[in-house]
């Protein structure tokens, strides 16, 4: 399945409600990608610990896990020791769960106090993913905070008769209008950033479903719930 502008901007609902179906496992579909993009920007302070504003960063090193094609906005600490890198995906239950559950609690202990580097990377399993993650990124600094929009209203949007004007509708709520949203889903240079960093996570990390989880550049193999992420958390700090 090519994920073109004709096919993003009139995928059916039959796409979300199989993907509530059958879970969070990867899906076959590809798309030709040309081009990555990555931007860098500078954190900004919060009080006596350094924080990450929302801007897109340069590689933070050489490991392959650090340099994905598509530049990463991370929440937590610009000093942290620790990075934990989520694979994530917006029509993923899983992932709506952990959004819910776990991650406010990491946020209070972890990410607010600089202790780690949190961040939340695109993998796209289907042509509603793909709108959501490019949604996202046009959003620039308020990146985390629409994948939290579309995660808290996941059950409304992915599954209904029209999932392209579901979301849209969150995407008004961050100042989209109807002609940037156009905009948005027909920009190929971002589709194909999107696309080079799944594959990357596809053919170098093997990743097969989301949320997958890496701490440190470390594949998390525990459970994915705050216990279990704290705990190994902590080993490293």
């Amino acid at each position: 399945m090519s994920l073109n502008r004709r096919n993003l901007l009139l995928a059916g609902s039959s796409v979300g409600l199989a993907t509530l179906i059958y879970g969070c496992s990867d899906s076959s579909a590809e798309a030709e990608v040309t081009a990555n993009v990555v931007n860098d920007a500078e954190p900004m302070a919060d009080g006596d610990v350094a924080l990450y504003d929302g801007s897109a960063i340069e590689p933070i090193n050489g490991d392959a896990i650090n340099n994905p094609p598509l530049a990463d906005r991370p929440m937590g600490g610009v000093d942290a020791s620790v990075t934990v890198v989520e694979y994530i995906s917006p029509t993923c239950p899983h992932c709506a769960a952990f959004h819910a559950g776990a991650l406010p609690q990491l946020e209070e202990e972890y990410i607010e106090t600089g202790k780690i580097r949190f961040i939340q990377r695109p993998f796209r399993r289907n042509v509603l993913d793909l709108a959501v993650f490019m949604v996202a990124e046009a959003a620039g600094e308020q990146y985390n905070e629409v994948i939290g929009a579309y995660f808290d209203t996941q059950t409304v949007w992915a599954a209904s008769e029209n999932p392209r004007q579901a979301i849209f509708e969150i995407a008004e709520q961050f100042g989209f209008t109807q002609e940037r949203f156009e905009e948005v889903l027909t920009d190929q240079e971002m589709l194909a950033a999107i696309e080079a960093t799944r594959e990357q996570a596809l053919n170098d990390f093997g990743l097969q479903g989301t949320p997958t989880f890496y701490i440190n550049g470390d594949r998390f193999e525990g459970t994915p719930d705050y216990a279990g992420l704290s705990a190994e958390i902590e080993n490293r700090l």
